[in-house]
């Protein structure tokens, strides 16, 4: 059956998109990584760029582990040993022992009863909302949370929902007050680091604003955090926004093994309660195929690596970098956002000079994101940079040397 009508609707649709600006365009082609030596970090070639070589500005391997050849190993051992893939959804067959292994460990990691695996962060996201979020609860979301939990609270039907400026704790404390005759449990779900800025949420503020409304509701304040951006990446040993806070453990507690860890895959840590819930009620769980045995034995190698002095090693770099990349562009009279994450925006606030300064970079060999609305508000317009421990200084300076070139002169 030819589909004319429907391509003439949905090519209307995306020239829309890109009359407005926002659509994403053509992905680049990773066509080869050039390991690191003589000084450099990796270097990426793409398609269609011949032998140009890239710097990569915009990934979410933290540590830089996904090139680490103990991780690389530990898949390639576990998947000659047990295949591919997993063959099967985890209830019927899929379930293999590094799976099990590695939920005990993050757990532990996390000082937490129990943790859980999903195919991705987002789906451990949605899957987790989306079981919690029934009838009976108010849910309260910062207004600049990922889409995984925007999206989460849209497919939900909870009872009442209200979204709270981005970091405003007086307004959630109202909130909570204003909620508590509408529903038996509340639900405030945050991310940890939002990943379009790199500030953090302040979730020792928000335990302590859950706690003093806890017994408002019969079925408790539960406090949900999208961590996924920070586990790895942030606190003193890596685990993340609690313990960069001080915070004490929140309830839900959720990250991915595809950024720090360098792997793929997401997961959840809390109790052995909640977990046993979610094992039963999580669609994405439930009916969705595992990271394979091999994904698992390589986090499992990270989880490792971090918790090692190599892991202490790399946080103490990445910050080190992250201060240097910071430093250079207030030097340079760019506008950023100061965080001790390595996620590091340039504040554009124009769509097509992100656009411009994208292409030069691009062009100069250094691959950076664009970010415009709907991703950002309007007015956020930015380029988002994220440092990895792989970088170097050398690499750095060179990213900073393009930014000041295509730079307009005042």
């Amino acid at each position: 059956m030819p589909l004319d009508r429907l391509t003439d609707a949905l090519n209307g649709l995306v020239a829309r998109m890109e009359e407005q600006g926002t659509a994403k365009g053509a992905e680049v082609v990773v066509r080869e990584v050039i390991p690191a030596g003589g000084g450099r970090g990796p270097r990426f070639l793409l398609e269609g760029q011949g032998d140009k070589r890239f710097i990569r500005m915009n990934a979410n391997s933290y540590l830089g582990l996904s090139l680490h050849p103990e991780v690389i190993e530990a898949e390639e051992t576990t998947a000659r040993a047990m295949g591919a893939g997993p063959g099967a959804v985890r209830f019927i067959a899929g379930t293999h022992a590094p799976h099990t292994a590695l939920e005990r460990e993050l757990a532990a990691f996390h000082g937490r009863e129990e943790g859980m695996i999903f195919s991705s962060a987002y789906a451990a996201v949605v899957s987790a909302l989306g079981s919690l979020l029934d009838r009976n609860t108010f849910v309260l979301s910062d207004e600049l949370n990922h889409n995984c939990i925007i999206n989460a609270i849209r497919m939900s039907r909870p009872a009442g929902k209200a979204i709270y400026p981005h970091l405003d704790m007086a307004a959630l404390d109202r909130r909570l007050e204003e909620a508590k005759s509408r529903a038996r449990r509340a639900v405030v779900v945050t991310d940890g680091i939002f990943s379009m800025r790199g500030d953090h949420a302040p979730v020792d503020e928000i335990m302590a604003i859950a706690e003093r409304h806890d017994r408002d509701y019969a079925e408790n304040v539960v406090v949900v955090v999208d961590d996924s951006h920070g586990v790895g990446a942030f606190g003193a040993t890596g685990r993340g926004t609690e313990e960069y806070t001080d915070s004490p453990p929140c309830d839900i507690l959720i990250g991915t093994l595809g950024k720090a860890f360098g792997v793929n895959g997401g997961y959840v840590v809390s109790t052995a309660p909640v977990i046993r819930f979610l094992r039963e009620s999580s669609p994405l769980y439930i009916y969705s195929n595992p990271i394979t045995a091999g994904e698992a034995a390589a986090a499992r190698k990270s989880l490792e690596i971090l918790r090692g002095p190599d892991g202490a090693h790399r946080l103490r770099r990445l910050h080190a970098l992250t201060k240097r990349f910071e430093s250079g562009l207030v030097a340079r009279g760019f506008e950023t956002i100061p965080s001790d994450h390595p996620i590091t925006p340039i504040m554009v606030r124009d769509t097509a000079e992100t656009r411009r300064l994208v292409a030069a970079l691009f062009d100069a060999g250094v691959l950076a994101t664009g970010l415009a609305y709907p991703v950002v508000p309007r007015g956020d317009e930015s380029i988002r940079f994220q440092i990895n421990a792989d970088h170097t200084e050398a690499g750095i300076d060179q990213v900073l040397a393009a930014l000041a070139a295509a730079r307009p002169t005042p």
